[in-house]
C-alpha cells in the first residue's frame, strides 16, 4: 500500500486515519485505514515499539476478484464485502 502521511484525527491523539492506494491483483484503488493506537512497549533490546490495528471493508468484485463458489442452501462461500485487518508494530528509529 502506497500511503501519505498519517493524519491525527481522534480528540485524544490515539486514533489515526491512513489515506493510501491498495493493489489487489493489479488493480489500485484508493483507501482510508483507521488506526487503533494499542500503546509502546521498550521492546526487546531493539528499541521502543508501538503497536496498531488497522481495517477497511472492501468489496472484493472492485479489485477483480469476481470467483463465486455457490453453496447448496444458496449464496456464496465469499460474500462481495471483504473486511481487512492489519496487527501492526512499529519500530522507533533513531
Amino acid at each position: 500500500m502506497r500511503n501519505s502521511p498519517l493524519l491525527l484525527c481522534g480528540p485524544t491523539g490515539e486514533n489515526y486515519l491512513l489515506d493510501g492506494d491498495l493493489t489487489i491483483k493489479g488493480v489500485t484503488k484508493p483507501v482510508s485505514l483507521n488506526l487503533e493506537f494499542y500503546g509502546v512497549s521498550p521492546g526487546q533490546g531493539y528499541g521502543e515499539v508501538s503497536g496498531y490495528e488497522a481495517s477497511v471493508v472492501l468489496n472484493r468484485k472492485d479489485f477483480g476478484i469476481d470467483i463465486d463458489l455457490p453453496i447448496e442452501t444458496g449464496g456464496a462461500v465469499v460474500g462481495d464485502k471483504v473486511t481487512i485487518t492489519l496487527n501492526i508494530e512499529a519500530l522507533k528509529q533513531a
